[in-house]
């Protein structure tokens, strides 16, 4: 969970295989109306992100392990992922201006730069009563997160 540019699918694509699990972006499961608005530099509102939150819970229910990469920004979004049972998260922290720099340098995304600050303005970091969330910082080089990544989903403990 992050940020757009926090690096989610890069990270959790690379996690998929050490878990046995499948890889889900979630978004590809945005629909086509809120990606418009996205692509038109118009930040999402609750109403546009249930329906999409609701098809990735469904996702994670169909029974085979997931790592899913998803901003699940908003503490209630991650709760209503939490439904699927056994869901754990990793935050990729990450400040402004290397989300920026990367939003820049990416090629064919519908997220573009004009999307950053609403995306920083809808964050809710993890609090301490989400003790299912490990933090990790996504500055780190790609390679060194996603070690850390996979070291601490494979404990028990979180935090």
């Amino acid at each position: 969970m992050g940020v757009a540019g926090s690096g989610k699918s890069s990270v959790a694509e690379a996690l998929a295989p050490r878990f046995g699990a499948r890889f889900v972006e979630a978004d590809q499961f945005h629909l086509p109306a809120s990606i418009v608005k996205m692509s038109a530099g118009i930040a999402l509102s609750d109403e546009d992100r249930w329906p999409w939150l609701k098809a990735l819970l469904h996702e994670l229910t169909r029974g085979d392990d997931v790592v899913l990469a998803c901003s699940a920004l908003r503490k209630s979004y991650r709760d209503l992922l939490r439904r699927a049972g056994g869901v754990r998260f990793v935050y990729l922290a990450v400040d402004r201006a290397d989300v920026m720099r990367r939003v820049e340098s990416r090629v064919g995304h519908f997220m573009g730069t004009s999307m950053v600050d609403s995306q920083f303005a809808a964050l809710e970091e993890p609090g301490p009563d989400e003790t299912d969330v490990v933090m990790i910082d996504a500055a780190l080089p790609a390679a060194a997160v996603v070690e850390a990544a996979s070291t601490a989903l494979g404990s028990t403990t979180y935090r």
